[in-house]
């Protein structure tokens, strides 16, 4: 939901957040159920970040697969009170497509060792068996951490591949940190496990096979958030990009806009790119700019195909491991909910590809991925070829903080660089440079308001990282 505002600089406002994302959009809508007065500027011409819903193809979509599923009560009560009764339960099915096979992911041993094939699945389960007598010396990298906990074949087949992709660096220059976030303790033995005891309790984050979805997209929370926002007297800007946090002696005094106007106050809640943030405050130092050199992100190209034919296969996405095609993962809305992904008498498929500024790949034009997307989809026979009769293309730049190897490094220079500044607070994806899922921007949204507006002492920075608990204390179901 747009909300051409102008942001007036005589305007008095209590908080500014800067970005219209599940981080920055939760933060003032807690500042604003607290009575204070939050100004949201996003660059963008709508709200919602990485989650947006838009009208593409003809068909409301997402901006690629977004699940939620959280076991935080806090971010659950959060999405309840906007979404309400308005969302469907999913059964999730997500698979690899592996050599012309579709293997159940997360992995099903059964399905897995089934599928592969009796030789290959020996040779997986030998070098499981390997990995957990002699584990890797070092599993600071991705490729260390995985290979310990699911083997060599398993993370040579399953992994490697899709995460060099995505990244674009070798998986043994991949910080653990990113497997850490995303796989967290799931292993080859705890999926074992799941399959022997299913009725234990304990399955893993991972593991969860169904989520909430809203009816009308994932982008209905978050315009409803801005709604909310603007009803208690709050406001929410769109297109209005911000150039710097204007700081002075160490202490947050507003923001200067692109336009030039500067808008008063003296707390900010910044999910901005960090490296873009920091690099515009005051005080920088040698180390700064070196770490901010280093520090960079991922974008990604969305391309949508719209399918003569209804879904032929019944996945929300599949990770797509083939060395034939460069596209990484398959977006199917017709598996999400009756509001979303079209008629049903066509498909809309996503197709992602993920790239750098300096890439060739992220330099074609709208057509070339278009071409590219459909010869990659036939490649992969997941449809029949000539059923494309239709595309279009979504750029997001800098939407994956890339976990290179030292980034940590970098990252305490940058952030005790931040945090010296009173009244600035870095949240969300692009903000806190974590690899957030939508359950975590919201969380950090939640503390950080608390912080701002009850003086509250939440390490945000602490949100989403390797050493967090993460419990089965709160689920969203039918009920």
């Amino acid at each position: 939901m747009a909300h051409h505002v102008t942001a007036d600089a005589s305007d008095q406002w209590d908080h500014i957040v800067i970005g219209a994302g599940p981080a920055g959009l939760t933060a003032a809508y807690e500042l604003s159920k607290l009575g204070k007065r939050v100004l949201v500027l996003e660059a963008a011409p709508g709200t919602g970040g990485f989650s947006r819903t838009e009208t593409i193809l003809g068909a409301r979509v997402d901006l690629g697969p977004h699940r939620f599923f959280s076991a935080d009560p806090r971010v659950n009560a959060v999405w309840l009170d906007l979404i309400g009764s308005d969302y469907v339960m999913v059964d999730r099915q997500t698979r690899i497509l592996y050599r012309g096979e579709l293997f159940d992911y997360p992995l099903r041993p059964a399905n897995a060792l089934a599928k592969m094939g009796a030789i290959s699945a020996v040779y997986c389960l030998l070098s499981y068996a390997k990995s957990r007598l002699s584990p890797p010396a070092d599993q600071s990298t991705f490729e260390g951490w995985v290979t310990a906990r699911f083997g060599k074949q398993l993370y040579e087949m399953f992994f490697k591949t899709y995460s060099e992709r995505l990244w674009g660096i070798p998986c043994d220059r991949l910080d653990a940190d990113f497997a850490a976030q995303r796989i967290r303790k799931f292993s080859l033995g705890a999926a074992l496990r799941a399959a022997v005891l299913p009725s234990s309790g304990r399955a893993h984050k991972t593991l969860a096979d169904r989520f909430a979805y809203p009816i009308a997209g994932t982008g209905e929370v978050y315009d409803r958030m801005a709604t909310q926002i603007g009803q208690r007297g709050g406001r929410v800007t769109c297109s209005a990009a911000v150039r710097r946090i204007v700081v002075e002696d160490e202490a947050v005094r507003g923001v200067e806009l692109a336009s030039g106007e500067f808008v008063e106050c003296a707390s900010v809640i910044s999910t901005m790119p960090l490296t873009l943030m920091a690099a515009e405050l005051p005080g920088r130092t040698a180390a700064v700019d070196l770490a901010l050199g280093r520090l960079r992100y991922r974008n990604t190209q969305l391309v949508y195909l719209q399918i003569d034919a209804p879904s032929e296969f019944g996945d929300q996405w599949i990770y797509v491991h083939d060395a034939r095609v460069q596209m990484g993962r398959l977006t199917n809305f017709s598996n999400w909910s009756c509001e979303v992904g079209g008629d049903r008498q066509s498909t809309i498929l996503c197709a992602e590809y993920w790239a750098s500024d300096e890439e060739e790949q992220w330099l074609k034009s709208d057509e070339q991925l278009i071409a590219a997307a459909t010869a990659d989809l036939a490649l992969t026979g997941l449809v029949a070829d000539g059923v494309v009769v239709a595309g279009e293309v979504r750029r997001l730049h800098r939407c994956y903080p890339v976990y290179d190897s030292g980034y940590r490094e970098e990252m305490a220079v940058l952030t005790a660089f931040v945090d010296r500044v009173r009244g600035l607070q870095c949240i969300g994806r692009y903000g806190s440079f974590k690899y957030n899922n939508q359950d975590h921007s919201i969380l950090m949204g939640v503390l950080a308001a608390e912080n701002a507006a009850l003086e509250a002492d939440h390490d945000l920075w602490q949100v989403n990282t390797d050493h967090e608990a993460y419990q089965e204390s709160s689920t969203i179901d039918e009920s």
